[in-house]
């Protein structure tokens, strides 16, 4: 039986006649953080935007769950594209609570989720008053408020301080323990590094790399080397 929570097959994506991710095929261990890497503009985005049904594959497969991908699997997927679809004069549990009754989730769940991101005495006080941070945080609150077994985040250190850097990735490091298998796309070589056990090295819309994180290895020396690459 195969360990992989996620597979796709010689993935790719066409913008007209451009094509913006070519022949990628991902796989995913089950437990596992795993980085995809990539300078900006490598098509990272483009693949996480398939991966959650944004966008359509043009040609190519997705497994997951050992599955072909359907919608229905949604419900087991949680995910944070791009900026956190916020409600500036809500508080985090009203701006949660929204998603609730949108996604006929439990309202338990709401505190629950709070906990884990480390929200709970934001009180009263509006989202439009939290820190880059704090939004970063709550968006990833409300991707995890299905209880998702598979949680993918796009870029999800962007905009952020040194603190909140660091809070971002003890929270993401504690997921697997928690039975959430996390896909990182991010272009913060240091912060993958520290937690990520399998890494994917994007460029020019090509998967050129993949494999299990070596501590030993330095990898921005490894990130540069790989991107360098002709195809």
């Amino acid at each position: 039986m195969s360990n992989l929570i996620l597979e796709t097959r010689n993935l790719k994506k066409y913008y007209g006649k451009q094509l913006a991710v070519d022949d990628i095929s991902l796989k995913v261990p089950k437990g596992s953080v795993y980085g995809l890497l990539g300078p900006n503009g490598a098509g990272k985005s483009t693949i996480l935007k398939m991966l959650v049904g944004l966008i359509k594959p043009s040609a190519g497969e997705i497994a997951v769950f050992g599955e072909p991908w359907q919608r229905k699997h949604l419900e087991r997927i949680g995910s944070l594209i791009e900026t956190p679809a916020l409600y500036g004069n809500l508080t985090a549990s009203e701006n949660l609570l929204v998603h609730t009754k949108l996604m006929e989730i439990p309202k338990k769940r709401i505190d629950e989720v709070l906990e884990l991101v480390d929200l709970k005495n934001t009180g009263k006080k509006p989202a439009s008053r939290f820190s880059m941070g704090m939004k970063q945080r709550l968006g990833i609150a409300m991707a995890l408020l299905g209880d998702p077994e598979l949680l993918i985040l796009d870029e999800p250190a962007n905009g952020l301080d040194p603190v909140g850097i660091r809070k971002l990735r003890q929270l993401i490091g504690s997921f697997p323990e928690k039975g959430i298998t996390v896909i990182l796309s991010s272009h913060i070589l240091s912060e993958v590094s520290r937690i990520a056990e399998h890494i994917g090295i994007v460029s020019n819309g090509l998967l050129k790399y993949q494999g299990k994180v070596n501590r030993d290895e330095n990898l921005e020396k490894l990130f540069l080397h790989v991107v360098k690459e002709k195809k």
